[in-house]
């Protein structure tokens, strides 16, 4: 008769359990016996056939790796199954002190701790009947004629400047060290800067990094230039050690570009409409369709902030400290439905680095009620869901559906994906049982200022 593991779970702290596991001696001594067995089959010494070997050879040649590989499976196994008896919703690996030093011995049970981190409990507040407004957006002129001149950006030729001005764009050979002993993090070949124009105040970016005093300490360098860039590093910096270091970026400037749009008679031509006005035509088309995205976001958010401020709970420290990378990378995830081009995007994220960290843990706080929320509604995320935001993520990059699936696939982005549908969805169950009210654009705009 076998017999079962000792199991005790005690609380260690907010989402944090303590596991006390004691393996049997039988159990240890089974373990053993196969890990013995199994080098014995495979085994070759000088002098011996494989499978000829004595065991007390094996066991002077191999009893150690013997000993250690038994040990982590014994270890694995009853931790998985401890998990599993005990219905623990785990969130991060187990850490333990002391493992590697622990030895099995025989005729001796093994005994031994572990800490791991599980999903908080909380409890749901009522969704039913939630007041949110609607902003009625809707596609202006002036819209329209920003969309096309930005398009006329993005299709533009590249005109080399001898000098830089605002607005211009300077690539060159970036390196980033931090801390007093300069330890080097990038090392960018052809790393992209954009000379800050009048509307960005000064503000700029280098290899992610938001500065301030950008403007200043760039200046209005020249192609051979070598200029040297000095900040803070981003408190939610994906790197953990460049978070509150100082910075310093060495970057020499090989060539300076400005872009030069095209006409907007070019644009028509090249795709392929009889006229202006028929262009502008589309465009409000794909902007409506951009502004009903941007109103479903809108509407999103304010479910999103009644819910984290009408739970309780408490939240997992590990899990917090970690979640900066997610969050980032679920952000970008977002910038990128709703057609924000890869420049903004990366002006966002760079702004969301320098931010605090209460945006990371709101945000993680959000993504275990969004979880739960989605379960007790039952929501699923099907093959067609994800193809379908693969194709309206495509459109609004320009590019094809499968290129935008290559790249989705090849940066790891699928459950991220996945992750934003299930959310998105279970916001728009929770807005069809809310208490809608229209409101027009600026209404909004004032209410988001205040």
């Amino acid at each position: 008769m076998t017999v079962a593991n000792k199991v005790t779970i005690t609380d260690a702290g907010p989402c944090l359990k303590k596991m006390h596991i004691e393996i049997p001696a039988d159990a240890v001594a089974a373990k053993l016996k196969e890990g013995f067995a199994s080098y014995s089959q495979y085994a070759a010494l000088p002098g011996f056939r494989a499978g000829r070997v004595p065991m007390r050879m094996i066991e002077a040649k191999f009893g150690k790796d013997v000993r250690n590989d038994a040990k982590q499976q014994l270890i694995s196994q009853a931790y998985q199954k401890a998990v599993e008896e005990n219905k623990l919703k785990t969130i991060s690996d187990p850490s333990a002190e002391g493992l590697a030093d622990l030895e099995l011995q025989d005729g001796k049970a093994l005994k031994f701790e572990l800490e791991v981190e599980v999903v908080p409990e909380f409890m749901l507040p009522n969704l039913e009947g939630i007041a949110v407004k609607k902003p009625q957006y809707e596609a202006t002129d002036k819209m329209i004629t920003d969309e096309l001149n930005k398009f006329a950006v993005q299709e533009g030729s590249l005109e080399e400047r001898e000098a830089s001005e605002p607005g211009d764009y300077l690539t060159g050979h970036a390196i980033l060290t931090a801390g007093k002993d300069k330890k080097e993090y990038y090392n960018l070949k052809g790393a992209v800067v954009q000379v800050p124009p009048a509307d960005k105040e000064g503000k700029g970016m280098i290899l992610g990094i938001l500065v301030e005093d950008f403007s200043k300490q760039l200046g209005l360098p020249k192609p051979g230039a070598k200029v040297t860039i000095k900040a803070k590093g981003p408190e939610n910096h994906e790197l953990e050690d460049l978070r509150g270091k100082d910075l310093t970026v060495s970057f020499e400037i090989e060539r300076c570009d400005r872009i030069i749009p095209k006409p907007i008679a070019d644009l028509v031509t090249m795709l392929g409409y009889p006229d202006e006005a028929t262009l502008r035509s589309a465009v409000k088309t794909r902007l409506s369709q951009r502004l009903n995205i941007e109103t479903s976001v809108a509407m999103r958010r304010q479910i999103a902030e009644f819910l984290i401020d009408n739970t309780k709970m408490e939240l997992p420290a590990k899990a917090t400290a970690a979640q900066t990378s997610r969050m980032i990378e679920q952000k970008r995830l977002e910038l990128m439905y709703r057609g924000f081009e890869p420049q903004q995007i990366e002006e966002h994220i760079a702004l969301i680095r320098s931010g605090s960290n209460d945006a990371a843990v709101k945000e993680l706080k959000l993504f275990f009620i969004l979880n739960t929320a989605a379960d007790s509604l039952n929501v699923q995320v099907t093959e067609q869901d994800v193809n379908q935001r693969i194709v309206q993520m495509a459109m609004e990059r320009n590019v094809r559906p499968d290129k935008m699936r290559d790249e989705i696939i090849k940066s790891g982005a699928g459950h991220g994906i996945i992750r934003q549908i299930r959310e998105h969805k279970a916001m728009d169950a929770i807005l069809s049982k809310a208490t809608v009210t229209d409101i027009s654009v600026e209404e909004w705009e004032k209410s988001q200022k205040k």
